[in-house]
């Protein structure tokens, strides 16, 4: 892809390329409804009654541009399910609220039959996509530049037609320096490592806040006056941050796998959300494909798209090659998905973009970025969040 293709402004031409882009993905689903759907009964959370635990001292450093290692031990294909006690476990959540306490929240995870349970604790896990491609194998020493494969395919979003318009309009900044997508009218998702290092919440998030781009037409204050040059941000404060148990102080294998948070937000927005949706095997992704917008650091005040194939899979995470980088973590990952209800696509999120990681597999090195998926069991905790009740998850 051409270098001029990869800032897309505001001229017509620009404006033509990036809606063909965007179109394109829609043209590759006109096809039959994926032949795999997901289980029509999904499990769910009982909390128990949160317990008060003592104020965080917010000494973590917030990490932009996060990076893992991983082997065969934790590069989990679904050979081995964790026991449902170690899932309710990973599955308990803390609560940090504005004025700086922190609750604990266990939960059980049930089904009405236990038998038809078991198996959806197993559906947890979907399907590896059939004829996977590998990524080269990288001897060591020789790593290129992390988070950009080849040419830059990443594109810069502008003017009124498509920074307001959906689905970039669901992108937010985090006053960490990462990127959150709506979810609800006042809640974001993003990334736990923009919060919590997994010990302690980093110094910016005792006055966390969600911030709105808007473009630099709308800013303008003054009759004639010339708008300014880049998109202003429109800050909100966050009500309160939950974060799962399987991050903090969680065991590397298994908490790059629960890097997600939810924010609630202190007053609704009048912006369009993304609804959510458990993550299917990418062979059931309207062209394979998955798409995210975030707030790259190399291109400050400018919100970054960017899509590309699903390159493998495993029970929690998707591998990728989008290019990307510090500063896009916590986008909201989203893929052309099947409705049931509505007999069509839709855009939905499947995942949270995390990082970068390095696995190491037979011996070799594989480079991948890393979006987090959402198993039934993440959608029904992360549902409950958004709702407070088993009720209304059950309708999602």
């Amino acid at each position: 892809m051409s270098a001029h293709l990869r800032a897309v402004g505001t001229s017509p031409l620009s404006s033509c390329l990036l809606l063909l882009l965007l179109l394109l993905p829609l043209a590759l689903s006109f096809r039959a409804r994926p032949p795999h759907q997901h289980p029509g009964h999904l499990p769910s959370l009982v909390p128990h009654a949160p317990r008060s635990l003592a104020r965080p001292r917010f000494s973590a450093q917030a990490q932009l541009d996060f990076t893992t290692h991983c082997n065969s031990s934790c590069y989990h294909r679904g050979e081995q399910e964790p026991r449902r006690e170690l899932l309710a476990d990973w599955l308990a959540f803390e609560t940090l609220y504005d004025n700086g306490s922190r609750t604990l929240t266990t939960v059980d995870v049930e089904d009405g039959d236990e038998e038809e349970s078991e198996g959806l604790i197993m559906d947890a896990v979907p399907r590896l996509a059939r004829g996977r491609r590998s990524a080269p194998a990288i001897g060591r020493g020789k790593r290129r530049r992390r988070q950009i494969y080849g040419a830059d395919g990443r594109f810069n979003i502008r003017g009124d037609n498509f920074l307001l318009d959906y689905p970039f309009s669901t992108a937010v900044r985090i006053s960490t320096g990462c990127t959150g997508v709506l979810v609800s009218p006042r809640h974001v998702l993003t990334a736990a490592h923009c919060v919590h290092d997994g010990k302690d919440y980093v110094k910016g998030a005792r006055k966390l806040r969600v911030g709105f781009l808007t473009p630099p037409s709308v800013n303008t204050t003054k009759p004639g006056q010339a708008p300014p040059k880049k998109p202003l941000v429109r800050w909100v404060r966050v009500r309160r941050t939950r974060v799962p148990k399987g991050w903090i102080q969680g065991p590397q294998d298994v908490s790059m796998d629960f890097d997600y948070a939810l924010l609630e937000l202190r007053w609704p927005h009048r912006r369009p959300f993304m609804r959510l949706s458990v993550a299917p095997s990418s062979e059931d992704l309207a062209g394979k494909r998955i798409h995210f917008s975030g707030f790259d650091s190399d291109r400050p005040g400018e919100l970054v798209y960017r899509f590309c194939p699903v390159e493998d899979e495993s029970n929690d995470l998707i591998y990728q090659h989008c290019d990307a980088r510090p500063g896009a973590s916590g986008s909201g990952v989203y893929g052309r998905v099947w409705d049931s209800d509505l007999e069509r696509w839709e855009r939905k999120v499947i995942g949270v973009f995390s990082g970068h990681q390095w696995l190491e597999i037979d011996g070799e090195n594989r480079d991948f970025n890393v979006a987090v998926r959402l198993t039934p069991l993440k959608f029904a905790q992360i549902c409950y969040w958004l709702h407070g009740n088993r009720v209304d998850c059950s309708k999602d």
